[in-house]
């Protein structure tokens, strides 16, 4: 039994949910040439969360249903949509403690950062139905001639396909499909194939809300069932949340469609600047925070730290001191725990490759990232010391790993954290206001934080990248801009249309 099931975290064994009900899958040892699905606790491998095979065919009856159910839901006007995400709100706040025990099973995550994240989850109903995050998408009209009006209204697209991460395998699906819904679009969700059973209990929570059959889809797997979806002809949108790599290929995917919405959360390599006039002891602390989050899964975790050569030999130790000394463990773990293991085997393994080869090419070691004695995919914080950042030799690492360089003035600072072909987080630690209203208009990121360090983020902002981080479709409060296709009418309310020069009478 998955383990998931057994905890009555789930209700329902390995399953779609399809048109408004529950397709059980064939397990992953029969998968009778489909696509196996598996998760495991990441703190303890042997333990198996949840385990199905995808089934190819489900992609085509979640869009069909998707499809029926389109008009309908655009036809039942917005007052009505509200309503309905009013319950879902309420079936999330019911079960945050629920959302929040599965999360930390499926993902290793401190139960601390997975209630943040449960919590968000209504958190952002509110926020999607508040009158701001609405007001650059609503309709308004004007006077063209005496009898004649322009108009401009809002349409939804249609069928969207959410496609989440594991990192925040409920919350940032969540803040895609909730705007696609209000707006009049129905959804298909394929989960991160590393987080499946959050995935399902998604789908558990929207049957409790009721949404109308075929409203909400959720389906497993993995880049086979992925790619189908993303390359299904009755599909009009992609919101995704992922790697670059991944992007990249949706992208290449849908070349010959110009007209299907693309929406792009991807990947940062996100650099701090670090002042000579900081604040040394909260440079540090927010540093720390953000390069180690979510053992430095976060899109948002700081990368690469630039600190200014006057201050380098009191911030660097002192950095890699506190790095030292975070407590790592189960995310269930009684003790106060700041980061628990990375998502899997494979992970912890790139980290420590990155840690060889930035090593070999001629990177100090500071701290080194090293695997832990204990079950489980732990591995330590890693500190790095390079000569200066590039661009061409600029990568993310997705995990708990930080690099850092020395500048010799702001200029440099700022070049080096440009030095990057992604544009998601940067921050900016200094004492001066003027400095930071200098430095920040330079940076090229599309979330840039003073004094505060680059992992987090408000639901009342816009969230998104520059270059490989994002495609200029930002989330959270503008998730709703690009759910709706803005539409011109002209409209003449009378039969006293002006002959043309040249037109005879008739």
């Amino acid at each position: 039994m998955n383990e998931a099931t057994a905890r009555g975290l789930l209700k329902h064994p390995p399953s779609d949910f399809i048109d408004g009900t529950f397709r059980e899958l064939r397990s992953a040892t029969d998968s009778g040439g489909c696509e196996s699905v598996a998760s495991c606790d990441p703190a303890e491998p042997t333990t198996a969360v949840w385990s199905g095979s995808a089934e190819l065919g489900h992609v085509d009856l979640a869009v069909s249903a998707a499809r029926r159910a389109a008009e309908s839901w655009r036809g039942s006007g917005e007052a009505s949509r509200r309503t309905r995400l009013g319950a879902w709100r309420e079936v999330l706040i019911a079960n945050e403690e629920r959302i929040a025990r599965l999360i930390t099973l499926e993902t290793g995550k401190t139960l601390a950062e997975s209630h943040l994240e449960a919590k968000a989850l209504a958190e952002k109903v509110s926020i999607t139905l508040e009158p701001q995050s609405s007001s650059r998408v609503t309709g308004f009209d004007f006077a063209v001639s005496p009898t004649r009006r322009g108009v401009c209204a809002f349409r939804p697209h249609g069928v969207v396909a959410v496609l989440g991460p594991f990192n925040f395998p409920a919350h940032l699906p969540n803040g895609h499909f909730l705007p696609a819904l209000l707006a009049g679009n129905t959804v298909v969700f394929k989960a991160s194939e590393r987080a499946p059973a959050v995935g399902q209990l998604l789908a558990e929570l929207a049957e409790l809300a009721a949404f109308p059959k075929g409203v909400f889809n959720v389906i497993a797997g993995g880049p086979r069932v992925a790619a189908l979806l993303c390359d299904h002809d009755a599909i009009d949108g992609i919101l995704f949340t992922g790697s670059w790599s991944v992007g990249r290929r949706i992208l290449a995917a849908n070349l010959d469609r110009p007209g299907r919405l693309i929406a792009l959360e991807m990947g940062g390599s996100n650099a701090a600047i670090v002042c000579s006039d900081c604040h040394l002891k909260q440079a540090v602390i927010e540093c720390v925070r953000s390069a180690f989050a979510t053992a430095g899964q976060r899109c948002t975790c700081t990368r690469r730290i630039i600190v200014d050569a006057s201050i380098a030999d009191a911030f660097i130790p002192l950095f890699a001191k506190v790095a030292s000394t975070l407590v790592i463990g189960p995310g269930d773990s009684h003790d106060p725990v700041f980061m628990g293991p990375v998502i899997s085997s494979a992970a912890r393994d790139a980290v420590l490759l990155f840690q060889s080869q930035r090593a070999r090419a001629g990177a100090v070691v500071i701290l080194p990232a090293t695997k832990l004695d204990r079950a489980g995919w732990f591995i330590s914080p890693g500190v790095l010391q390079v000569q200066r950042f590039d661009a061409a030799t600029d990568e993310e690492c997705f995990g708990p790993i930080v690099q850092i360089a020395v500048a010799e003035s702001d200029e440099d600072a700022i070049t080096q954290a440009n030095a990057s072909q992604f544009g998601l987080a940067a921050a900016v630690f200094t004492a001066s206001e003027d400095r930071w209203q200098r430095i920040a208009p330079q940076i090229r990121a599309g979330c840039i934080n003073w004094n505060v360090g680059t992992a987090g983020a408000s639901s009342r902002l816009p969230f998104g990248g520059l270059g490989r981080s994002g495609n200029n479709r930002p989330a959270a409060a503008f998730s709703l801009d690009y759910c709706v296709a803005p539409i011109a009418h002209l409209e003449e309310r009378t039969d006293a249309a002006p002959l043309p020069q040249g037109m005879r009478p008739f």
